[in-house]
């Protein structure tokens, strides 16, 4: 069934003050495709996939040292919540309760908070089953951590089969009422040299709506649709060839930073997202999610990062696809819930397949 491998490394952690262990977990499958992740942050490092012509190509960002990633202000390849994206407003109101949530600069939620769960240990162990290939996180958010009520139990799970899918679950489980938002932020470049970055890669997106934002790139309620505008990815294009062009949504946020809706309605049913394309390596990547929503974005806010095998990272080296809930949907009713409640269980899944044409 293929290769697991760990290693451990030192790295001292500023914000718990202490010293833990970090641990490297290598998954390897027939083919030769290997997913290299980290058990602090849940964290992508690398994921090494076979072009056109044969050769392994690094697909996505990160950093060569455990440091790096303490220090990350880019989420690189991050398990992010407890609530991913952003929550305008300083509080939220859960079972007629306010609750006072860690804010930025303008007063909106970011990614967690302050300390979210790209900067935790998680507890990391292959998976027990000999049929599966992958390795299990696991999470205990304590009762108001970042201010979000209730005991928050998170199991993330990786899984890299010899088809080329890595598949992303979540499960999480609640004491008191709360929210929850996960994600997977990793950047990709399909392209395998970031320093080039994402010029030559073609997506499409299935989504007829997006969710246009205001000032804090919080979205303002509206369903917009994308027939004949920049947001239109219903047909293969380039990812940036409408970037540059005078659109109020783009200059708002530097570029693409948005969520495509894939569902007003949220259901558990797994569905296709999108399709990307990097036309040198003929790389593929198809995604699949049981989330309401996709997250495009196109890395506007990377600069000067030392990344990986002493590359760095620039504006556009890479791309995210965070599939999602909507962001801000404790301030619409109309969004699909995120409210998590005792006794229930979330659960979410999300497929990458990768395949290459010549």
């Amino acid at each position: 069934m293929g290769i697991i491998t760990t290693q451990n490394t030192e790295a001292a952690n500023d914000v718990m003050e202490v010293s833990r262990s970090i641990k490297i977990f290598n998954i390897e499958n027939k083919k030769g495709t290997r997913l290299v992740v980290s058990n602090y942050g849940a964290a992508v490092i690398s994921l090494f996939i076979k072009d056109k012509n044969g050769e392994l190509k690094d697909v996505v960002l990160g950093y060569d040292n455990a440091e790096d990633y303490l220090n990350d202000e880019f989420y690189l390849g991050t398990v992010v919540g407890r609530y991913a994206n952003r929550i305008a407003g300083s509080s939220v109101l859960i079972d007629d309760e306010f609750y006072t949530i860690s804010t930025r600069s303008g007063g909106y939620h970011h990614h967690g908070g302050d300390v979210g769960f790209n900067k935790k240990y998680f507890d990391a162990f292959p998976l027990p089953d000999p049929k599966q290939r992958g390795i299990m996180f696991t999470y205990t958010s304590p009762h108001l951590e970042e201010g979000f009520p209730g005991k928050l139990r998170l199991t993330v799970v990786y899984l890299l089969n010899d088809e080329d899918e890595w598949t992303v679950e979540y499960k999480a489980i609640t004491d008191k009422t709360t929210l929850v938002n996960f994600t997977q932020h990793v950047y990709f470049n399909l392209s395998g040299s970031p320093s080039k970055g994402i010029s030559n890669h073609k997506i499409k997106i299935n989504s007829k709506w997006y969710l246009p934002v205001n000032k804090l790139q919080v979205p303002t309620g509206e369903f917009a649709e994308v027939n004949n505008t920049v947001f239109d990815f219903t047909k293969m294009k380039g990812i940036i060839k409408d970037i540059q062009k005078d659109d109020e949504q783009l200059k708002l946020s530097y570029g693409y930073d948005h969520s495509f809706v894939l569902e007003k309605i949220h259901t558990p049913v797994l569905k296709h997202a999108a399709s990307v394309k990097e036309d040198n390596t003929g790389l593929i990547m198809n995604v699949y999610t049981t989330e309401p929503a996709l997250h495009l974005y196109t890395g506007n806010f990377l600069e000067n990062i030392k990344g990986k095998n002493k590359i760095t990272y620039n504006k556009h080296a890479g791309f995210c696809m965070e599939t999602q809930h909507f962001p801000d949907a404790p301030n619409h009713a109309h969004f699909p819930s995120t409210v998590l409640k005792p006794g229930e269980e979330f659960y979410s899944k999300t497929v990458f397949k990768f395949s290459a044409e010549g």
